[in-house]
C-alpha cells in the first residue's frame, strides 16, 4: 500500500494552481473540469508521477468551520518536505509568502508554516543534518 492521492480544501481553485505552482513550485498532473470545479492536481516536479495533491474545493458546509478552527489553532492542514527550510523561507518570503511560524529548530527537525492564501497553513520542514 502506497499513498496515491490526499487533499487539501482550498477557497478558490484557480487561485491555487496558481500558488501550488508559481510559489511553492508543484507541477499540474491533472486539470480536468467537472461541473463548476476541476479534478485539479498537482504533484512534485522531482516525482512528477508520485503522490498527488487534489486542490479540492471548500464546498461541504463543514470544511468551512474546520478549516478556520485549525488556523486558528495554528495546525497546518499539510506538510511539504525542503532541503533547507531556511533557504526556502527565504525564497518564498521573497515571493511575497506570508509565513505564521518562523523557521524553527525543533531538535533533529526544522520547520515553519506558511499561509496557502486558500484558506490553509502549510508547514515545511526539513531534517537537520
Amino acid at each position: 500500500m502506497k499513498i496515491h492521492l490526499t487533499s487539501i480544501f482550498v477557497d478558490d481553485q484557480e487561485v491555487a494552481r496558481r500558488f501550488y505552482t508559481e510559489a511553492l513550485g508543484f507541477v499540474v498532473r491533472h486539470d480536468i473540469p467537472m461541473g463548476e470545479n476541476r479534478w485539479l492536481t498537482v504533484a512534485s516536479p522531482q516525482d512528477p508521477d508520485g503522490p498527488e495533491l487534489l486542490l479540492e474545493p471548500s464546498d461541504h458546509p463543514a470544511v468551512g468551520p474546520f478549516k478556520a478552527a485549525l488556523v486558528a489553532d495554528g495546525i497546518p492542514a499539510a506538510q511539504f518536505a525542503v532541503d533547507d527550510v531556511h533557504a526556502e523561507h527565504e525564497r518564498l518570503r521573497d515571493l511575497g509568502v506570508r509565513f505564521t511560524q518562523e523557521p524553527l529548530s525543533m531538535g533533529p527537525v526544522t520547520t515553519a508554516v506558511l499561509d496557502d492564501t486558500c484558506g490553509n497553513l502549510v508547514q515545511i520542514a526539513a531534517m537537520d543534518a
